[in-house]
């Protein structure tokens, strides 16, 4: 197992420098909440046949780009055992996800709540299309949907930890 960050600020994003170097301040905020352990999962990182383990394959996919709410979607879609652009990767680590019987499980053991609805939808952080395009940020209003999207769960879910750790 190895831990993953699963808020991505973009401040290094070579691609995206256009926007962060706009609004550094803005960036450098959702670096620091996203240092947070609510911004944290663990996920297997064993290479299965040489290819990308779960970790790799969300950040090199162009169609998740890092982004947590679109990976927790296709984790949702492979429980239903629907395609997405992960559901290959998924299904080598197939065993990991069986520990958790379901989507539910999983969502529960690591605490995910907030960021899926009380019918399991995850609560995307922009507009969701179905993973027909790139997720990508056309201004920085959008960015900051991202990020308020983005800095709500992690601080949701590090009190959700916190409230765990209590019990």
């Amino acid at each position: 197992m190895g831990s993953d960050a699963i808020t991505h600020s973009y401040r290094n994003h070579k691609r995206k420098q256009w926007l962060t170097e706009q609004i550094p301040n803005e960036v450098n905020e959702l670096f620091d909440v996203g240092s947070t352990i609510g911004a944290y999962i663990v996920f297997p990182n064993n290479r299965i046949d040489g290819k990308h383990t779960i970790n790799q394959a969300r950040g090199v996919n162009s169609l998740i780009d890092d982004r947590f709410d679109l990976t927790l979607e296709c984790i949702r879609l492979f429980y239903l055992e629907q395609e997405s652009p992960l559901y290959l990767t998924l299904l080598r680590y197939k065993q990991f996800f069986d520990l958790f019987d379901d989507f539910t499980g999983y969502v529960n053991f690591f605490l995910l709540n907030d960021l899926v609805d009380k019918y399991n939808n995850i609560k995307f952080y922009l507009p969701f299309d179905d993973f027909s395009a790139r997720p990508s940020f056309v201004d920085v209003n959008q960015y900051l949907l991202y990020k308020s999207g983005a800095v709500s769960f992690i601080r949701s879910r590090n009190k959700r930890i916190e409230n765990y750790m209590k019990k």
